[in-house]
Order: structure tokens, then C-alpha cells, then sequence
């Protein structure tokens, strides 16, 4: 097992056993709330019983009186009520009040229990974060060279490709404003805006249509409507029909007008979507109930607007030969997917005391393996040394059709004689010309 493994596996035991007393602490909070709910039930009857015999008492205390002789002031006859003062009631038993003390008591009791295994697990959760950093790196400045953003040039071209990165989000005063700290020279500044300006209208046009207004997108469909064509392209189509739908959407008085746009629109379009444009007409039958309740809801959904915008964008920078994501966001995405593999690497070299191996600034002493969007030319690798080729070690093409890198050259041949590793052809290595992807 590698050093990687060995430290997933013991993160991987600490969460574990933090899961599991989480699990347990989840089954005895519930039995313990619920014998609390079932003490608070009895508190409940026992003064509710408490009152209702302190209320029978005091009725209790009234009496009639009726005069037992003649001498009565008030006349023959006359009934009189008599309230008498009532000795003050007891208004709790012993056994009740043995029943409140009891039920308080294991409340507490449970209540307690409930905390301190509370106190408990926060306590293991907060050691996964230290198992974490014993087990894992995190001293990220070891795969760093501090020493190049000592170059004012270095760090010019940092400044700039920040700005760029502002420029194409359209935050043009933020970067006016990095432009302006920095004191980038008035050239570079130009190049900032001049570069990123094209992009920064198509992010404009992916901002509106996310928001459901396809205005701008549908003039620049128009505008470049044969370069898509020729491109095969399914985006100005896609745009039409989430305009026709949106006009549909909006009822049976938009009908008309849902009409029209669909016989202006979908003309150029009637025989490679046929079957399409047919289905998009039988969405009028749903008018009377509202799409809401049709098949065609999936288009009132946030979901589709958001995927036309991204192949709107996808689309749009294709076509203009320009890059869908800044320079910066391409370095930090890459850096943050060969980051885990460069510390690995990194403190290997450090165990085995052979830095040396990593001087970084050739090539690094891995092979990172990044994902399509991050790969941007073609790399030959030499067949024969088994390396990639690069400026100071290009690929040579043989008089046999065969290409191999420069040093398996020079190492393979004999004097001016070279034999080809692959076919049995002798030549002169001079006569090996570079070849460029």
C-alpha cells in the first residue's frame, strides 16, 4: 500500500467510528425524547386531575339555608344562599407530588445524558479534521518556484491574464481597476480589452439567454447563420425553437403571432427538421389546458434554457476560433488536478532524498494525466526512448516515412549511417528532417 493509500485508509477508520457513534447517539436521542415525551404526558394528566378536584372542592362550599322559625327579618319563605370560607385545599397529594418530582428528576437525567454524548461527538468529528492534516499534506508552497513572480515581467503577465479573466465575465471596471494598481503599460492594457472583446460579447449574449431573453442571441444567429450552416451547427435552430415555445407559452392570445414566427423562422430549416418542426406544431393543442400540463412543459423549465445557453457558447467560440474559458481559469483548473499527484511526487522525492530528479523548469518527473479540455496541440512521444519530444529535443522524420526524437537519433546512429529501429532501411541520419504538430 502507498503512502496515498495508507492515509485514505486511515481517515477512512476515524470517520467510521465517527459514523457509527453518530448512529448510535440518532438511536438514543430518539428513545430518550421519547420517554421525555411520555413523562411530560403524565405531568400533563396529574395537574390536570389536581385542578379538577381543587374546582369540585370549592363548589362544594356552597350551601342552602332556609330559616328554621318565624322570627325571619327577611319575611316567610325566603331562601337564602350561604358561602362559607373554605379551609384552603390541598391542591397536590403526596403521590402526586412524588409522581412531578420523579418525572422532573428523569427529564433532567435524560436531558444531561443527551448533552454530554452531544459533547462527545463534536469532539471525535473535530479529530477527523487533525487525522486529515497528519495524514495529508497541505504544505502546498513545496510544488511552488517563489521565485518567479520576482520577475516583473512574470508578474506583468500574471496582471494580464488576470484582467483578461475580468474582461471576458464583462467586470470591465474591475479590470480597468487591476490595470490602473498595477500600472500595466497603455500597450498591454489595449491587448487586454482588444483580445477579450469579442468574448465578452458572446459571454454577454450566454448571460441573457440564462435570464430567457434571446434577443441579442437570435441577431448573432443571424449574423453568422451561414458559417453555422456550413459548421452543421444545431444552435440557430435550437434558438428558434425556444423562441417559437416561449411565444407559445404565453397563451392562446400569442397564438397568432407564434404562427408567424414559425413560418418566417422554420422555412429554412423544414427538411433536415421535419419531424421536429411537426411536433412543435401540435403544441396548439395544449394551448386550451396550458402547456404547464402538455408534454412540452420540459421547455418552462430553467433546465433547458440553461443547456441552450452553454451550447450557444460552446458553438459561438468554435466558430470564432476562440477559447470558451480564460487562460486563468485553464491554469487553475489543471493546477488543481495535478496538485494532488505533484505532492505525492514530491514528498517520495523527499523520503529518498532525490530531489535533484525535479528541477522545474524542463519537464516534470510524472506523467499527469489531464482531462480533453486541458490538452490544446498534439505531443509526440519517441517510440524508442519513450519520452515526449520538446524544443531542445524535437521529432525527426527518416527518409522511411518513420519519426523518432532527435536523441534517439544522435544514440542510434553510427558515424552519418542510421539504421531504422523499425524497418531495415540504411540512411544517412543527416538527411532526417524536424517535423512540427
Amino acid at each position: 500500500m502507498d503512502n496515498e493509500s495508507w492515509a485514505c485508509a486511515s481517515v477512512e477508520k476515524d470517520l467510521t467510528r465517527v459514523v457509527t457513534k453518530l448512529e448510535q447517539l440518532h438511536e438514543n436521542a430518539s428513545a430518550d425524547i421519547g420517554d421525555i415525551a411520555s413523562l411530560m404526558s403524565e405531568l400533563v394528566k396529574v395537574l390536570g386531575k389536581a385542578e379538577q378536584m381543587v374546582t369540585t372542592f370549592n363548589s362544594s362550599t356552597q350551601v342552602s339555608a332556609t330559616p328554621a322559625s318565624g322570627d325571619d327579618p327577611m319575611g316567610d319563605g325566603v331562601s337564602m344562599q350561604v358561602e362559607t370560607e373554605p379551609t384552603a385545599p390541598q391542591r397536590l397529594t403526596d403521590r402526586q407530588m412524588g409522581i412531578i418530582r420523579e418525572a422532573i428528576l428523569k427529564c433532567n437525567e435524560r436531558v444531561q445524558k443527551l448533552s454530554t454524548e452531544h459533547r462527545d461527538l463534536h469532539g471525535s468529528i473535530s479529530k477527523i479534521g487533525k487525522a486529515i492534516d497528519r495524514n495529508f499534506s497541505a504544505d502546498f508552497t513545496s510544488t511552488m518556484r517563489v521565485d518567479v513572480l520576482q520577475d516583473e515581467d512574470n508578474l506583468m503577465l500574471l496582471n494580464k491574464a488576470i484582467a483578461k479573466h475580468y474582461c471576458r465575465q464583462g467586470m470591465d471596471d474591475v479590470a480597468r481597476t487591476l490595470i490602473r494598481e498595477c500600472k500595466m503599460p497603455e500597450e498591454h492594457a489595449q491587448d487586454v480589452f482588444d483580445s477579450e472583446r469579442e468574448f465578452a460579447d458572446i459571454y454577454g449574449i450566454w448571460v441573457k439567454i440564462q435570464k430567457r431573453d434571446l434577443t441579442d442571441a437570435l441577431k448573432w444567429a443571424k449574423t453568422y447563420s451561414q458559417q453555422l450552416s456550413d459548421r452543421h451547427s444545431l444552435i440557430e435552430f435550437r434558438l428558434h425553437r425556444m423562441r417559437f415555445m416561449q411565444l407559445v407559452s404565453y397563451g392562446l392570445e400569442s397564438q397568432r403571432e407564434a404562427i408567424a414566427y414559425a413560418r418566417l423562422n422554420f422555412k429554412k430549416f423544414a427538411v433536415r427538421y421535419e419531424h421536429e418542426i411537426a411536433n412543435l406544431m401540435a403544441s396548439f393543442i395544449y394551448l386550451p389546458s396550458g402547456l404547464e400540463n402538455s408534454p412540452y412543459k420540459l421547455f418552462l423549465g430553467q433546465e433547458m434554457w440553461t443547456e441552450l445557453s452553454f451550447i450557444f457558447l460552446k458553438d459561438a467560440c468554435q466558430l470564432l476560433g476562440i477559447s470558451k474559458n480564460s487562460a486563468l481559469s485553464v491554469v487553475v483548473n489543471a493546477g488543481c488536478t495535478a496538485l494532488p499527484a505533484l505532492l505525492n511526487i514530491k514528498q517520495v522525492m523527499q523520503s529518498r532524498q532525490v530531489l535533484g530528479m525535479w528541477n522545474g523548469c524542463d519537464e516534470l518527473p510524472i506523467e499527469i494525466d489531464l482531462q480533453p479540455e486541458f490538452r490544446f496541440h498534439s505531443i509526440f512521444a519517441c517510440p524508442i526512448l519513450r519520452q515526449q519530444t520538446s524544443e531542445d529535443n524535437p521529432p525527426k522524420k527518416l527518409t522511411c516515412g518513420h519519426v523518432i526524437s532527435n536523441d534517439a537519433l544522435h544514440k542510434l546512429s553510427n558515424g552519418h549511417i542510421l539504421k531504422c529501429p523499425y524497418c531495415p532501411v540504411e540512411q544517412n541520419a543527416e538527411e532526417a528532417v524536424r517535423i512540427y504538430f
